[in-house]
């Protein structure tokens, strides 16, 4: 008779449960030191299963055929100059700021992963972890590889590596995998795959995909859907594993709670820069950054994923109130003080249009007539000195401008401090100080860059600029760049 065939599960168990092995010459605890190190107590390691029970099989044939789709998508964009038929370059800002954030996060995800997978003794998330590891590793090759092709005509692109790991405002994203790298295995996978993965992806590849392909970028398009084809097991991974956790001990409780207030309040502070691509970079608008944040993190997590958790003792993240207050303003304040810094920046700014000016009214009502409208009169007036003279102050812990105002006062700047070992630290928020006074010796080392500008740690302070790796024309005003005139050029001669 025919041998039969193994079933998925059986396929799955052997080539993931049944390949762990107990450690013969060393003793547990030193095969995995970091078991214990956040308290989390596991009873029974083998009951954590990987919900999408992938096989390498599998895995190999589903992405190769994502593969050889989007790399069709990409040849063809080439080939066809497909750059030329964007609604307007000013959209490619938007791609400059992203790039920047993106390959450095993909890449320190493709390594966080890569510590899970060594530290967590779950065959299950071990394997899970390992090939979500080579997800980010392919994302972030197919967007350097991708965006290349903008790099050939515009300005901004060049220097990717340097503009990642130096700029001054790439600090955000840094800091952000960086602390998620220095936690536990067990911290680190709440915090990527359920705080920013669960909580945030879905704005940063569905929200901002839709919106690149209204402005006719088959770039950013063909990025954003391939990875969000990666980031739905992704997703699943982090709710598994928390929910793991929880049913585990119900000791484990307040340490995931913990960890959930700190990594939401992280990733939706991180997110401030996607409030801004939304709301004033991309021409043609297809979402507001208040309705996106209803959509996905009031809708989906705050009332949906939260509640699920109820039953282990899970509330909601501290300071989500504070989140919600802020949907009507963070898109403003980012943009007001970017407009600012565009002289130091590695893309260009510009002041809402009228049509823009329309749109933000329509989706911000009275708060827009009232405070934003006129701030950005003041900062268009020509006799108002634009460039901010110098770096602004940064928040100690999300390390972005300190521009966000007081809950219960719009016109009033939010500025929290403390004070640890006779320094003073200082904060963008409550939620910052917060993270701070739980591991201050963690948050005391953060290179922050306007710190380490003044201490001579970067080149001299006019050499800034080749430091960073941009040139003067990446920055500055959009309608006096270079790339906004060679584009209305190259419209004309393709038309």
């Amino acid at each position: 008779m025919a041998k039969k065939k193994r079933g998925l599960k059986e396929e799955y168990n052997l080539l993931t449960r049944d390949l762990d092995w107990e450690p013969s010459y060393v003793p547990f605890e030193e095969m995995y030191p970091y078991v214990s190190f956040e308290g989390i107590k596991i009873h029974n390691w083998d009951r954590w299963e990987d919900p999408f029970r992938v096989t390498v099989e599998n895995y190999v044939r589903i992405q190769a055929e994502k593969e050889r789709k989007f790399h069709a998508i990409r040849e063809n964009i080439d080939m066809m100059q497909s750059q030329l038929d964007l609604t307007d370059a000013r959209w490619l800002e938007a791609m400059k700021l992203f790039a920047g954030v993106a390959f450095n996060g993909e890449y320190n995800a493709h390594r966080l992963f890569q510590y899970v997978s060594r530290h967590v003794p779950i065959p299950a998330i071990r394997f899970a972890a390992f090939t979500q590891s080579v997800d980010e590793l392919r994302h972030v090759q197919n967007e350097v590889l991708l965006f290349n092709n903008y790099n050939k005509y515009f300005q901004g692109f060049h220097s990717w590596k340097k503009v990642s790991h130096r700029h001054w405002l790439m600090s955000v994203i840094k800091s952000f995998f960086e602390d998620a790298m220095t936690a536990g295995p067990f911290e680190g996978l709440a915090a990527i795959a359920f705080g920013f993965e669960v909580a945030f992806t879905n704005i940063l590849f569905v929200t901002m995909g839709s919106t690149a392909m209204a402005n006719n970028d088959l770039c950013y398009t063909a990025v954003g859907f391939t990875n969000q084809s990666d980031e739905s097991r992704h997703m699943t991974l982090g709710m598994m594993a928390i929910r793991a956790m929880l049913e585990e001990d119900p000791d484990n409780a307040p340490i995931v709670q913990k960890w959930l207030d700190k990594w939401f309040w992280r990733s939706y502070r991180a997110f401030t820069a996607i409030a801004y691509i939304l709301d004033y970079v991309a021409p043609k608008k297809v979402v507001s950054w208040k309705e996106a944040f209803e959509m996905y993190i009031e809708d989906q997590v705050l009332n949906g994923l939260f509640k699920d958790l109820e039953m282990f003792g899970i509330r909601k993240p501290l300071y989500y109130e504070q989140a919600i207050i802020e949907k009507d303003r963070i898109s403003h304040q980012a943009a007001l003080i970017l407009h600012r810094v565009s002289h130091v920046a590695f893309f260009h700014t510009f002041a809402p249009t009228a049509e823009d000016q329309v749109w933000l009214e329509e989706k911000y009502g009275d708060t827009w007539r009232d405070v934003w409208a006129k701030k950005w009169e003041q900062q268009t007036d020509p006799n108002y000195e634009r460039n901010y003279p110098g770096l602004p102050m940064l928040c100690q812990t999300c390390q972005y401008p300190m521009v966000f105002a007081e809950p219960e006062d719009i016109h009033k700047t939010a500025y929290r401090h403390s004070e640890y070992e006779g320094e003073t630290y200082h904060f963008c928020s409550d939620g910052c100080k917060t993270i701070f006074d739980d591991e201050p010796d963690k948050y005391k080392e953060a290179w922050i860059p306007a710190h380490e500008i003044l201490s001579g740690n970067c080149g001299p302070a006019e050499d800034l600029l080749n430091y960073w790796g941009i040139d003067p024309e990446d920055g500055g005003d959009y309608y006096e760049s270079t790339d906004y005139k060679n584009f209305e050029k190259w419209k004309k001669m393709r038309a």
